[in-house]
Protein backbone atom coordinates (compact mmCIF):
# COMPACT_ATOMS: atom_id res chain seq x y z
CA UNK A 1 0.00 0.00 0.00
CA UNK A 2 1.77 3.25 1.02
CA UNK A 3 4.30 3.56 3.34
CA UNK A 4 5.55 7.15 4.57
CA UNK A 5 8.84 7.01 6.44
CA UNK A 6 10.22 10.45 8.13
CA UNK A 7 13.45 11.28 8.70
CA UNK A 8 15.53 14.76 10.17
CA UNK A 9 14.83 15.13 13.20
CA UNK A 10 16.90 16.37 16.28
CA UNK A 11 17.69 18.50 18.77
CA UNK A 12 18.74 22.16 18.14
CA UNK A 13 18.48 25.77 20.03
CA UNK A 14 15.94 28.34 19.48
CA UNK A 15 16.55 30.20 16.73
CA UNK A 16 17.97 27.22 14.62
CA UNK A 17 17.03 25.35 11.68
CA UNK A 18 15.73 21.47 10.76
CA UNK A 19 14.83 19.83 7.89
CA UNK A 20 12.62 17.38 8.31
CA UNK A 21 11.93 14.34 5.00
CA UNK A 22 9.05 12.25 4.30
CA UNK A 23 9.27 9.22 1.90
CA UNK A 24 6.50 7.98 0.67
CA UNK A 25 6.44 4.38 -1.19
CA UNK A 26 4.22 6.30 -3.89
CA UNK A 27 1.62 9.03 -3.49
CA UNK A 28 -2.02 7.78 -2.98
CA UNK A 29 -3.47 9.62 -5.80
CA UNK A 30 -2.71 11.40 -8.38
CA UNK A 31 -3.14 14.77 -7.03
CA UNK A 32 -2.21 14.10 -3.30
CA UNK A 33 -2.69 16.04 -0.20
CA UNK A 34 1.00 15.82 2.11
CA UNK A 35 0.57 16.89 5.23
CA UNK A 36 2.53 17.80 8.61
CA UNK A 37 1.33 17.31 11.98
CA UNK A 38 3.04 17.43 15.20
CA UNK A 39 2.03 16.49 18.81
CA UNK A 40 3.67 17.63 22.30
CA UNK A 41 3.22 15.66 25.46
CA UNK A 42 -0.48 15.73 26.93
CA UNK A 43 -1.39 17.84 23.44
CA UNK A 44 -3.40 16.80 20.46
CA UNK A 45 -2.10 16.34 17.22
CA UNK A 46 -2.21 19.71 15.19
CA UNK A 47 -1.73 20.26 11.59
CA UNK A 48 1.58 22.26 10.90
CA UNK A 49 2.00 22.28 6.82
CA UNK A 50 0.20 20.72 3.70
CA UNK A 51 0.25 20.91 0.28
CA UNK A 52 -1.37 19.23 -2.84
CA UNK A 53 1.37 17.47 -4.95
CA UNK A 54 -0.49 18.35 -8.10
CA UNK A 55 -1.19 21.92 -7.86
CA UNK A 56 1.50 22.89 -5.33
CA UNK A 57 -0.79 24.77 -3.65
CA UNK A 58 0.36 25.08 0.02
CA UNK A 59 -1.25 25.71 3.55
CA UNK A 60 -0.05 26.61 7.01
CA UNK A 61 -0.53 26.82 10.18
CA UNK A 62 -0.61 30.48 11.68
CA UNK A 63 2.14 29.76 14.08
CA UNK A 64 4.33 28.75 11.73
CA UNK A 65 3.90 30.86 8.96
CA UNK A 66 6.71 32.76 7.82
CA UNK A 67 9.00 30.37 9.58
CA UNK A 68 7.90 26.82 8.04
CA UNK A 69 8.08 25.97 4.63
CA UNK A 70 6.60 22.70 2.49
CA UNK A 71 8.02 21.59 -0.27
CA UNK A 72 8.37 18.02 -2.44
CA UNK A 73 10.67 16.46 -5.13
CA UNK A 74 8.34 14.53 -7.29
CA UNK A 75 10.91 12.40 -8.50
CA UNK A 76 12.33 10.91 -5.48
CA UNK A 77 8.19 10.73 -3.75
CA UNK A 78 9.45 12.86 -1.22
CA UNK A 79 7.45 16.13 0.74
CA UNK A 80 10.00 18.25 3.23
CA UNK A 81 9.71 21.03 6.11
CA UNK A 82 11.89 23.15 6.67
CA UNK A 83 11.73 24.59 9.66
CA UNK A 84 13.86 28.12 10.65
CA UNK A 85 13.82 29.80 13.43
CA UNK A 86 12.61 27.29 15.50
CA UNK A 87 10.96 28.02 18.91
CA UNK A 88 10.91 25.92 22.41
CA UNK A 89 7.40 25.43 21.92
CA UNK A 90 8.36 23.68 18.20
CA UNK A 91 9.18 20.97 20.18
CA UNK A 92 7.25 17.69 19.59
CA UNK A 93 6.74 14.51 17.76
CA UNK A 94 6.59 15.55 13.76
CA UNK A 95 4.36 13.11 11.61
CA UNK A 96 3.70 12.98 7.86
CA UNK A 97 0.62 11.93 6.46
CA UNK A 98 -1.06 11.92 3.38
CA UNK A 99 -4.61 11.79 1.62
CA UNK A 100 -6.86 12.76 -1.75
CA UNK A 101 -5.28 16.45 -2.60
CA UNK A 102 -9.17 17.20 -3.52
CA UNK A 103 -9.10 17.69 0.56
CA UNK A 104 -6.15 20.04 0.95
CA UNK A 105 -8.38 23.42 0.45
CA UNK A 106 -10.68 22.34 3.33
CA UNK A 107 -8.51 21.96 6.65
CA UNK A 108 -5.71 19.89 8.69
CA UNK A 109 -8.81 17.42 9.60
CA UNK A 110 -7.21 14.12 10.66
CA UNK A 111 -9.61 12.23 9.32
CA UNK A 112 -8.65 13.64 5.45
CA UNK A 113 -5.31 11.42 5.56
CA UNK A 114 -5.70 7.80 6.08
CA UNK A 115 -1.79 7.56 5.84
CA UNK A 116 0.39 8.00 8.24
CA UNK A 117 4.28 7.66 9.27
CA UNK A 118 5.73 6.86 12.84
CA UNK A 119 7.24 10.28 13.38
CA UNK A 120 10.89 11.63 14.25
CA UNK A 121 11.35 13.34 17.08
CA UNK A 122 12.01 17.88 17.23
CA UNK A 123 13.21 19.37 20.68
CA UNK A 124 13.98 22.68 20.63
CA UNK A 125 16.12 24.24 23.35
CA UNK A 126 16.04 27.62 24.97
Amino acid sequence: QVHLVESGGGSVQAGGSLRLSCAASAYPYSSSCMGWFRQAPGKEREGVARMNTGSGRTYYADSVKGRFTISQDNAKNTVYLQMNSLKPEDTAMYYCAAGWGGSCPGSFSKSNFPYWGQGTQVTVSS
